[in-house]
């Protein structure tokens, strides 16, 4: 039965699914893909890149238009941007790119991070549509946002993948916590790897779902071979915790960081570790569990095979297709 949910109309899809914004394994090729099946693509930081930008936000510009033109070379659907929202004002690299996105004729936006005033008033009156995710969501968060102009809710359960919810409430909760807390739409995020969690997701009063693990085993996404066959051979109770904010399959540099985090301090200084490495970037698009992490969500478990994001988002918005 085909039904349908705001998001779509706010967004111009024709499915209420939106590839999470992974920092380092999106890029044109991806996003495209995504967009093109009926979801939106979303290019997340260094997306398209696999070393960091010696040049600062000049070069970090340059190399993001250059990613933006391939993307619209490559399909005319929407597709969005992830901005990184700290708690006031703008972010050097979030102004690089919206400023060129602007340029570009780019509109939609996955703002993460914290409710900051002065860049959601700011997208909105550029004509920017804003999807956005509190770190750590809150009904008084999701509140904020909303009135300050935010289009959709991103609510994040514990289960997801990335930068972990300081809560650690999970995905059942925060959901419908977070839908009843706004009048606008509200997607649902972590642990969703199948179509039994996209109905769940409806279920608590989701109108959509954001989706990251899941297509980080994709034919088109850039991470490395080895990591995906990672995810499909390991399972939810493999996972490590490195620190407070992050979890990884289990190579030996996640097991190295696993055995040395006991407390909040150990946390911190792992995740100085893990930054210094450069991130996901080795673990995840370079393949080198031995030099990085490998963040997924809590699901794991349910993904068996590499597919292309087509196949993906053919099988979790089947509810949505009509035949």
């Amino acid at each position: 039965m085909k039904t349908t949910s705001r998001v779509e109309q706010i967004l111009g899809i024709k499915y209420p699914i939106i590839q999470a914004a992974m920092s380092w394994i999106t890029d044109a090729t991806m996003v495209a893909a995504v967009s093109n099946a009926g979801g939106l693509g979303v290019l997340g930081p260094h997306g398209g890149y696999n070393t960091p930008p010696t040049g600062g936000t000049t070069e970090a510009g340059e190399r993001l238009r250059k990613e933006i033109r391939k993307i619209k070379s490559l399909t005319d659907k929407s597709f969005a941007l992830n901005l990184l929202m700290p708690q006031e004002g703008w972010d050097k690299y979030a102004r690089t790119t919206f400023d060129v996105a602007l340029e570009e004729g780019v509109k939609y936006f996955v703002g993460v991070g914290y409710v900051n005033k002065e860049m959601i008033n700011e997208i909105k009156s550029k004509g920017g549509t804003l999807i956005f995710r509190e770190l750590t969501p809150t009904a008084n968060g999701a509140k904020q946002a909303e009135a300050h102009g935010a289009d959709i809710i991103i609510a994040t359960g514990y289960d997801e993948g990335g930068w972990l919810p300081q809560n650690r409430i999970g995905t059942f909760s925060i959901v419908p916590t977070i839908v009843d807390a706004v009048s606008i739409p509200v997607l649902a995020t972590g642990g969703i790897n199948d179509v039994r969690g996209v109905r769940a997701a409806f279920s608590l009063g989701a109108e959509g779902v954001y989706v990251g693990t899941r297509f980080i085993v994709s034919e088109e996404c850039p991470a490395s071979d080895i990591v995906k066959q990672d995810i499909i051979q390991s399972t939810g109770s493999d996972l490590l915790f490195v620190s407070t904010m992050q979890r990884s399959t289990p190579g030996p540099f996640a097991r190295d960081l696993a055995a040395t985090y006991r407390t909040p301090e150990d946390s911190a200084v792992n995740e100085q570790k893990i930054g210094a490495v450069g991130g996901l970037l080795p673990g995840m698009l370079l393949g080198k569990p031995s030099e990085g992490i490998s963040s997924v969500n809590t699901a794991i478990d349910l993904i068996k095979e590499v597919k292309s994001c087509k196949e993906i988002i053919h099988e979790l918005m089947i509810d949505f297709i009509e035949e």
